[in-house]
């Protein structure tokens, strides 16, 4: 029962600490305007082929109002750029400006910096009992969203 108390703190420490970090390490004064969210909304549209609302909302497990709003509010601030199908008007399809790729970056780099430092100290066994370990936890967080 020890182990179990002792894995709980860290798992809920861990994940407050990773976005408190995470929040102070992106949200600069350059992305002072937006929140730790909307960096998240960023990093899922991502670089590249421009996505539809559908396939980011699916993404970020949002409803489409959900992600609209915010999508209205990354329009205004400059990071998001809105453009109609040219085949079929009705879907739009949402790419970053310029700003957005910047704050993409930023997001991106913190992640690296945070895996890095994470597996810096660790055996390529200890890495592998970690990679596994979280994977099972993720499988399990998916199957309860299931139910």
């Amino acid at each position: 029962m020890e182990s179990f108390e002792a894995l709980n703190e860290v798992m809920v420490s861990l994940f407050r600490e990773i976005n408190e970090v995470e929040a102070r390490a992106i949200i600069t004064q350059e992305f002072g305007d937006i929140t730790n969210n909307d960096m998240h909304v960023i990093d899922a549209i991502g670089i590249g082929q421009p996505k539809n609302m559908s396939a980011i909302a699916r993404e970020l497990s949002v409803t489409m109002g959900t992600l609209t709003i915010a999508m209205n509010s990354l329009v205004k601030k400059g990071y998001v750029i809105r453009q109609r199908g040219k085949t079929d008007r009705r879907v739009v399809y949402i790419s970053l400006s310029e700003k957005g790729t910047k704050a993409y970056y930023r997001h991106k780099d913190f992640h690296e910096q945070m895996v890095r430092s994470a597996v810096n100290e660790l055996t390529e066994e200890e890495l592998k009992a970690l990679i596994k370990a979280l994977r099972k936890l993720s499988s399990w967080m998916k199957s309860f969203e299931e139910h």
